[in-house]
């Protein structure tokens, strides 16, 4: 009896479905969680729908003609086996120079800078920055004043000089006579005689300083030393110029010849040497910096004596006439050096050769429509075309534009084929899915039709 009073006393529902002993404002089910619940599937809700209908519209996107059109097919005709389209070139005979290319600098012939040679005031500047000038053309005046009166002063010394000179001469001529009449002594004589050497020693002394003061006045007079075009000033008219400056008065820098000095491997030098041994002129071109323009054409002129240690490379002097200017001191060029021509060689576009681990190599077109690797040994080269030495015959086909896909065996499209292969493809690859559809289920007679 106690045991039935212990255990808990379950309470009926009512009709309403709310146990009994229940408060009136506690929601019917589980106490608590079920409002949260219904609240969460309201706020989710809408999601759900625009996340159906974003994929209806994506499905009826995808099953569009247009989407059909740009997917590609499985099976054979997927991409990475669909034949590619490339560009071909045949390997031809003709002929290729033997160009060796090195890196350059212009370098005149001769760079002066112009000097005063004497101290004194600078009077005149007759030339003006950026002029060509001819050898002796006039640069600059120095006062000559000075320089002048001491030509005039050993002028003088000189006139002196010359007239004692006479007179000890007379006096040697008489005394040779009394000697010989035993009238003076020997020793008299001789003294004379002593005296006529000095004399003849100040007059020329007197001279020497007469034709050193022509030269002070040579140097007021200052011409150009050297065919060129005049730099910048670097002293303006009524300044004091010595010898010692350190500027000068202005610098003068030949253009007309002027050369460039280049570089070449050391490697480069056996066959430059044959040329040159068997008196050939091999010609020069010299380019922009960019490897674009042609800028003047010239001759090698030399050789140096000794290779650069360091590089392994020898430097070379090629001149230039330079008529038109296009070559400025000390300006940046690419020199080409055309060593040789070689006649009837075998020749393929710079664009077919490939370099990867089987070496220099080429895709060559095989009747059947596909490429096959051909490793070749390469020679000279130009701007258009490569010397092949083995590897290649003339009249193979070597493909030259779209080599970034193909391997060997790889189908290919030749550029007039690729219109009829497009449309021959056209029903598997280009064709619309559901128009596809629409053309299996026709019946027989309106295929036919």
């Amino acid at each position: 009896m106690d045991e039935q009073v212990a255990r808990p006393i379950k309470q009926a529902p009512n009709r309403q479905g709310t146990p009994q002993g229940t408060p009136e404002g506690t929601p019917r089910g589980t106490p608590g969680r079920a409002p949260q619940r219904g609240a969460r599937r309201r706020r989710s809700l809408p999601w759900v729908l625009s996340l159906i209908v974003l994929a209806v519209v994506g499905v009826i996107l995808w099953r569009h003609p247009w989407t059909m059109q740009a997917r590609p097919a499985s099976g054979r005709h997927a991409f990475g086996d669909a034949p590619q389209a490339v560009g071909v070139a045949t390997v031809h005979a003709g002929d290729v120079p033997m160009l060796m290319g090195g890196l350059g600098t212009v370098t005149p012939l001769a760079t002066v800078t112009v000097r005063t040679q004497i101290n004194g005031i600078l009077q005149t500047v007759a030339f003006a920055e950026g002029q060509m000038v001819r050898r002796g053309d006039f640069l600059a005046q120095i006062d000559p004043r000075p320089y002048q009166a001491l030509l005039e002063q050993a002028q003088g010394a000189l006139a002196r000089d010359q007239a004692l000179l006479r007179e000890a001469r007379l006096d040697l001529q008489r005394y040779t006579t009394l000697n010989q009449q035993d009238s003076i002594s020997r020793q008299q004589m001789d003294t004379q005689g002593s005296l006529v050497h000095q004399y003849l020693g100040d007059v020329i002394t007197d001279q020497a300083a007469i034709d050193t003061q022509r030269i002070n006045l040579a140097y007021c007079h200052i011409v150009a030393p050297v065919d060129g075009r005049i730099g910048l000033r670097q002293v303006d008219a009524g300044n004091y110029v010595t010898t010692t400056d350190a500027n000068g008065l202005v610098v003068i820098t030949q253009l007309q010849p002027i050369s460039v000095i280049f570089t070449l491997p050391e490697d480069d030098l056996p066959p430059i040497q044959r040329q040159l041994a068997a008196g050939a002129r091999l010609s020069v071109t010299a380019w922009d910096r960019a490897n674009t323009v042609q800028l003047s054409s010239g001759l090698l002129a030399t050789l140096d004596n000794q290779i650069d240690t360091t590089t392994g490379t020898v430097k070379l002097r090629a001149i230039f006439a330079n008529a038109d200017g296009m070559l400025f001191p000390n300006q940046f060029v690419n020199a080409k050096l055309l060593v040789d021509t070689l006649r009837g060689a075998t020749l393929v576009p710079n664009a077919a050769v490939q370099t990867g681990s089987p070496g220099t190599f080429v895709y060559v077109v095989r009747p059947d429509h596909t490429v096959g690797i051909r490793v070749i040994r390469t020679g000279a080269a130009d701007a258009a075309d490569t010397a092949v030495l083995s590897g290649l015959a003339i009249g193979d086909v070597v493909v030259t534009d779209g080599t970034d896909r193909l391997k060997e065996g790889s189908k290919v499209v030749l550029p007039g084929q690729a219109a009829d292969v497009a449309a021959a493809a056209g029903m598997e690859v280009g064709t619309p899915r559901h128009h596809r559809h629409q053309a299996s289920a026709m019946p027989p007679a309106a295929s036919q039709n």
